[in-house]
């Protein structure tokens, strides 16, 4: 009686012991399900940040939409985005394209939907600047209907108001640049050329840089200093993770706890910063999804 008392005791503890480990192997697959699920969402789920900026030189109510940092991402809940919003411009803030040059077709074919939408005006970013093929590129961009500024203005004239573009096409793409630039040592580009040429223009003055610690946080050859309007950057991906209570953790050119990683900053000129739409070499947003910056250029009632 003892040996059978003994076998239907160990046999019960065998048997539980298969239950708990079923049950931390159950347990284990639904936190792994969920931490997929919500690495998908924080990385797809679109965030539309709404702006109004006044001036006196906007005569009309018009909807300027900036994407930023696609980084090869042809994102469909973009376009469906934007069929809603129904933009009268697009700008695109560099890093349309990765600097593997992955998904080139589709990212041209992409380019093409942007263009049905609305008229684009596309700068570079570093990812672009980093491709051997870098001048056959925006080529194909301008084939399929982008409107490419390397260090030039464009024009457009939205029923009784002229918008005037500068696109900058600035020399920080190299990793060697980013390497000088923690040293200090980075000889930054004089864009004062350029911002003379957008002077001559006239209308409300749009400045579409890549960089946003361009602004005003470097010491030398920084743009708050000039006559224009608005600044739209992109670049920082909103810090990558934003934390509670912290918020943006890192962006390349500025480091930890980066302060010009989104949001908006100045009177005029005023910067805009997008947090961007893909990823680049690090696959995971935290608490910072995509996003679509949409400014509302309004007329000054009080001007």
């Amino acid at each position: 009686m003892r040996i059978f008392l003994w076998l239907d005791i160990l046999s019960g503890a065998v048997y539980y012991q298969i239950e708990v480990i079923e049950i931390v192997y159950a347990a284990v697959a639904a936190l792994a399900a969920f931490f997929i699920l919500f690495c998908y969402f924080q990385n797809n789920t679109i965030d539309i940040t709404e702006h109004i900026i006044t001036s006196k030189n906007i005569h009309d109510s018009i909807k300027l939409v900036q994407l930023s940092d696609l980084h090869s991402k042809p994102f469909k809940k973009v376009l469906k985005k934007l069929d809603e919003i129904s933009p009268d411009i697009i700008a695109v803030t560099g890093d349309f394209i990765n600097d593997k040059g992955k998904k080139r077709g589709k990212m041209l074919e992409y380019a093409e939907e942007l263009c049905k939408r609305a008229p684009v005006f596309y700068i570079t970013g570093n990812h672009e600047r980093r491709l051997d093929d870098f001048e056959a590129l925006m080529k194909e961009l301008s084939a399929a209907g982008f409107t490419v500024l390397l260090n030039d203005t464009a024009q457009i004239r939205l029923r009784s108001t002229t918008i005037s573009f500068l696109g900058l096409d600035e020399n920080q793409a190299d990793f060697k640049d980013y390497k000088a630039r923690k040293k200090g040592t980075f000889k930054y580009m004089d864009a004062s050329p350029y911002f003379e040429k957008l002077d001559r223009l006239e209308g409300y003055k749009i400045v579409l840089s890549h960089f946003p610690e361009n602004f005003e946080l470097v010491k030398e050859n920084n743009y708050s200093g000039y006559d224009f309007d608005l600044q739209l950057s992109g670049h920082a991906h909103g810090g990558q993770f934003i934390l509670p209570f912290i918020g943006p953790v890192y962006s390349p050119g500025q480091g930890l706890f980066p302060k010009y990683a989104r949001g908006i900053f100045g009177e005029r000129p005023k910067l805009i910063i997008s947090r961007g739409l893909g990823n680049a070499e690090f696959p995971l947003r935290l608490f910072n999804h995509p996003e679509i910056n949409l400014i509302y250029l309004e007329p000054d009632k009080f001007d």
